[in-house]
């Protein structure tokens, strides 16, 4: 148990291979999908979920333990933990087992270094129906606590890749047939348009209904030039009202929903 805690630091992630899931939601998952090495809770925690303890105790589960309040809450850096905390291993998947599975929708995050953004996206992908999400290189861990719990277990459920240089990742999704897409606002293709044209057809040589990679950049400088000159368009999503922009998660939501309904429209 003493060595949990230092799962929060990255170094030590990396140097045991393992992570920590918080929270009913996220261990949840991570015991459902077989992801969860050791189970910690607390007694009023194993009274209120105990589908998650009846879950870990299958055959092949993680080992659990009941801890006290005050040892759950030394192994987590969250202010109110909620009584669960899991470890899991940092197994994530390579671009090449991605694009084997012929892909549909993709979610790219370039140097996007906010954990709560970073895992609010990958629940988004996730909520899309997307079929991976790849993290650059100089993007943050996927596997940083902060990141873990805004993916709300969605970490669990779809295929992760991290630390692919941009210009290698377009290229080999390009390749597979996905259309890139980046999304910026100062794109000159508009989402509506593109959206709306999903029913008939195609605007600017783009086509929402094929195989997509959508790119999204940094929260504060967006993708620069060079990611841009990567892509096959730009697209912005719409301003209707007066805010000056969206931020990173948001447009997200927008462009990967948007390709979603597309991909669902019949034929």
């Amino acid at each position: 148990m003493r060595g949990v805690r230092s799962l929060t630091g990255r170094s030590a992630r990396s140097r045991h291979g393992r992570f920590l899931a918080e929270g009913p939601q996220a261990v949840r998952e991570a015991v459902a999908g077989g992801a969860a090495l050791e189970l910690y809770a607390t007694a009023e925690a194993a009274q209120r979920y105990p589908e998650v303890l009846a879950g870990a105790a299958t055959t092949g589960g993680p080992r659990t333990w009941l801890v006290t309040d005050e040892v759950l809450a030394a192994m987590t850096d969250t202010v109110t933990p909620q009584g669960l905390v899991a470890v899991c291993p940092t197994t994530t998947s390579t671009l090449d087992d991605v694009l084997a599975a012929r892909p549909r929708l993709v979610a790219v995050l370039d140097r996007v270094r906010d954990p709560g953004n970073a895992g609010t996206v990958l629940r988004a992908a996730d909520a899309a129906g997307a079929d991976a999400v790849v993290l650059t290189e100089g993007s943050v861990d996927p596997f940083n606590p902060k990141c873990v719990r805004s993916t709300a277990g969605s970490l669990f459920h779809l295929p992760v890749v991290a630390g692919v240089p941009l210009a290698d990742a377009v290229t080999a999704l390009r390749r597979a047939g996905s259309t890139v897409l980046a999304a910026d606002g100062e794109g000159d293709l508009d989402l509506d348009d593109l959206a709306d044209a999903a029913a008939r057809g195609v605007v600017d040589g783009v086509d929402l209904r094929r195989p997509t990679a959508w790119v999204f950049g940094n929260e504060a400088a967006g993708l620069d030039a060079a990611g841009r000159g990567l892509a096959d368009a730009v697209v912005r999503v719409p301003l209707h009202g007066r805010a000056e922009s969206l931020n990173l998660a948001t447009a997200a939501v927008v462009c990967l929903y948007a390709s979603a309904r597309a991909h669902r429209r019949p034929a």
